[in-house]
């Protein structure tokens, strides 16, 4: 099906919210509540904290706030479903009023039902629907939006990370179908950083464009992943800038949405890019701040 990443849609979310993707970029702001995520661990670890840095992100553009109760770093150690809710759930259940679109990020039906319960909108799954078998069945039954990651854990790889993107997501989006969620609620994220080398990361950003074959917008998220300090040379905390010059290339691409922890410096990026845009005609309009 042809798709075109810069016409306007709407991307329908739970609790009967949407939001518009295509003509400007939307963030999502990372709030992991955990002790040991790789760049923030342990920063966001109380509810009140949690609380305070979703708010400073809304405020400084985040559209969306991704909230996460289990590190998904290389090498973590797996939590039990009952810690990750008392760690997320509080957090929910302050912002659910506060008009901010929120999203679970777990792989566990569980836990994903309580959140949306909570006030979630998206479920985001690291493992596309394919590690919980129940987690699409969620969705479907509570009309959530839904974020499909691709992944390379606990499998083999296709040597062509394109042809790999493309056989991992088409089952991903098979779970999704055979349980009923709409098209219109399906963002797809080729998983930058899980379990891929500097040069399919690389690889990755250069041929984005070749994903919307699939049908569907994408979201990126490279946010300080190592790939970045590879080129860099710098470490996890002090990768924002080299963060925003991916989110400016993969909005150029035609990714949607861009999932981050420094919401203001990639804010002022994707400007820049969504202006280009609309001077070069790809979008229908010149955004404004």
């Amino acid at each position: 099906m042809a798709f075109d990443p810069f016409a306007p849609s709407l991307w329908k979310l739970g609790h009967g919210r949407e939001i518009e993707i295509g003509p400007r970029a939307v963030i999502m702001g990372v709030l992991n509540v955990t002790p040991d995520s790789f760049s923030d661990g342990g920063r966001y670890e109380r509810p009140d904290a949690a609380i305070r840095r979703a708010r400073r992100m809304a405020r400084e553009g985040a559209a969306i706030i991704d909230i996460g109760g289990e590190s998904s770093r290389p090498g973590f150690n797996e939590i039990s479903a009952a810690e990750e809710q008392d760690r997320i759930l509080p957090v929910f259940e302050a912002l659910k009023n506060d008009g901010i679109l929120l999203s679970v990020d777990t792989w566990r039906a569980e836990t994903a039902v309580l959140a949306v319960k909570a006030g979630a909108h998206i479920i985001n799954d690291v493992w596309g629907f394919q590690r919980d078998k129940e987690l699409a069945g969620v969705a479907a039954n509570h009309s959530s939006g839904c974020l499909l990651m691709h992944t390379g854990r606990e499998r083999d790889k296709d040597a062509d990370v394109i042809r790999d993107q493309h056989a991992f997501l088409k089952e991903s989006l098979k779970a999704a179908a055979a349980e009923g969620v709409e098209r219109e609620r399906i963002m797809l994220d080729p998983g930058f950083g899980f379990a891929k080398d500097h040069q399919e990361n690389i690889d990755l950003l250069a041929r984005m464009e070749e994903l919307f074959s699939l049908g569907y917008p994408i979201l990126t998220g490279t946010s300080r992943k190592r790939f970045i300090g590879h080129v860099t040379g710098r470490s996890a905390g002090r990768r924002d800038t080299g963060t925003a010059a991916t989110s400016v290339i993969a909005r150029m691409k035609g990714s949607a949405v861009f999932r981050v922890h420094d919401v203001a410096k990639n804010r002022d990026a994707l400007r820049i890019a969504d202006a280009v845009l609309a001077a070069e005609g790809r979008v229908l309009s010149q955004p404004s701040p």
